[in-house]
């Protein structure tokens, strides 16, 4: 069997690493998150990460934040799709996205980001709903 086969089959592929946001654990050490916590968080740090804003990795995150204060309709919906495709499958290597879903909340100016993957070394399907505001909470769009 080759090596990279057997490393996609290891418990470890998905790894761990420290939690996000940083914190302590019982001990007085940093707390760690491994498997689907781990993905889940690093997810998030893509979609919340703007293109620039790593000094040493100015590639790095998601297009999403080009799209605060753009109209609710159907090119913005589409465009946030993209964006999250885009960012999750240059930055993630560990999962299979299946589909992006936009489900827009027009009274509260946001949409609810339903991203469905699948972690490369498991057969289950996961989802993860990302909130994405367009606007400041109380204003209308």
């Amino acid at each position: 069997m080759p090596e990279d086969i057997q490393y996609l089959d290891s418990p470890d592929y998905i790894g761990s690493g420290f939690a996000f946001p940083l914190n302590l654990n019982v001990q007085g050490g940093i707390q760690l998150s491994s498997e689907t916590q781990n993905l889940e968080e690093s997810i998030l740090i893509i979609l919340r990460t703007d293109l620039g804003e790593r000094v040493y990795r100015p590639s790095f995150g998601s297009r999403l934040s080009e799209l605060v204060f753009e109209p609710l309709n159907t090119q913005t919906l589409l465009r946030i799709r993209l964006y999250v495709e885009e960012a999750l499958k240059m930055w993630e290597p560990r999962i299979i996205l299946k589909e992006v879903r936009t489900n827009p909340d027009p009274i509260r100016g946001k949409v609810e980001i339903e991203i469905i993957y699948q972690p490369k070394n498991q057969l289950e399907i996961r989802s993860l709903v990302y909130p994405f505001y367009l606007s400041p909470s109380g204003e209308l769009l």
